[in-house]
């Protein structure tokens, strides 16, 4: 019993975490599965306009189980942390990173700075020079079921975005065993409005989202080249990718539909897909037939994905879906963060989905 106990992580040790921007749809969605986490201590919380008040004022759903303020993002009350979560603006982490890594501090960022390792890449999508490109080589991309291994021993991690998470988890296996040759990906993928962030914006206003469907950024899209670099570590073979993000009107939410032309008409795709997914506790392989849906993982850290062949053909169609605010973001980051302190993987997030 005692064993268990200690396999599971209840008797672990205790670490303190900091989450550097609070106020938005990320930073509360960390404080929400921190709150109930056993073997976490939330420090610090920063946030440059709710400097003072209370968490619970801006985020009312935290009451009581976070009854901290906000305090201004500095690295002096950072450094005291074990774990410091990064989900404010591109940029950010790159700036304070250094320092606090220097102290001991374990960093995972939410943001894109650490993604991508080209700086040439990076510095032409997010339109910025970056400061410290002597990181990107120690960075780990934080997706456990591509680099469970390497997170386990990492200082910094770089936590996927919310499309790529869906997109590269469904593709995985086909690349992974070889399977797809030189086959086109293409990756036509849905969004809830709360993967624009928490900031008023025209585009994203219930005025424009409500009652419409709409696809943007179709000709380059930040997230392609973060998607192709992790796609084409998988494979020796050139990755041809075409991804297209939709906006749908729904909070939560991503809906992957992927293809993947040329694929050996032989193999049983639900049988590689479950044998390939076998012993990850976040990922469920539907039964042949099944179809997902958003609702059926909001809330949680699963991602839930079928596989199909039309008509016996050599085209494979992946459904992968995921709660973008949660597999996409803050409850991945918390993965990460339990690979990295040592503790149960899956400690702090097993809740099921939310229905309806």
């Amino acid at each position: 019993m005692i064993e268990q106990i200690l396999i599971n992580g209840a008797c672990g040790h205790m670490i303190s975490v900091g989450i550097v921007g609070g106020s938005g749809y990320t930073g509360a969605e960390l404080l929400r599965l921190l709150a109930v986490h056993p073997q976490v201590k939330i420090n610090v919380v920063t946030s440059r306009r709710q400097a003072g008040n209370a968490i619970s004022a801006l985020h009312p759903n935290l009451a009581p189980a976070v009854d901290i303020s906000f305090t201004q993002p500095q690295n002096a009350m950072l450094k005291h942390c074990d774990c410091v979560f990064f989900a404010a603006p591109n940029g950010t982490a790159m700036r304070m990173a250094p320092e606090l890594l220097d102290a001991g501090v374990k960093v995972i960022d939410l943001a894109a700075d650490f993604r991508i390792k080209d700086i040439t890449t990076w510095q032409h999508w997010y339109q910025q020079t970056h400061t410290c490109p002597d990181l990107l080589k120690d960075a780990v991309y934080g997706l456990p079921e591509l680099h469970r291994q390497k997170i386990k021993t990492a200082r910094l991690v770089a936590n996927p975005g919310c499309y790529p998470t869906a997109v590269i988890l469904g593709f995985l296996p086909l690349l992974q065993e070889g399977l797809s040759g030189d086959a086109r990906l293409i990756a036509d993928v849905k969004s809830g409005v709360s993967g624009a962030g928490r900031s008023a914006n025209i585009s994203t206003s219930f005025s424009e989202i409500g009652e419409n469907f709409k696809a943007y950024k179709v000709i380059a899209h930040r997230h392609w080249p973060e998607i192709k670099q992790a796609l084409q570590g998988i494979t020796t073979r050139p990755v041809n990718l075409t991804f297209t993000p939709h906006l749908v009107p729904m909070v939560r939410g991503i809906f992957a539909t992927l293809y993947i032309s040329n694929v050996d008409q032989s193999i049983e795709l639900h049988s590689l897909y479950r044998r390939h997914f076998a012993g990850q506790r976040f990922i469920k392989v539907l039964h042949p037939g099944a179809l997902p849906e958003t609702k059926h993982v909001r809330g949680s850290n699963t991602c839930m994905l079928s596989v199909h062949r039309p008509g016996d053909g050599d085209l494979a169609i992946v459904l992968s879906v995921i709660d973008n605010l949660v597999k996409g973001a803050a409850g991945q980051a918390i993965q990460n963060m339990n690979l990295m302190s040592g503790f149960d993987e899956t400690l702090g997030l097993t809740q099921p989905g939310l229905s309806p």
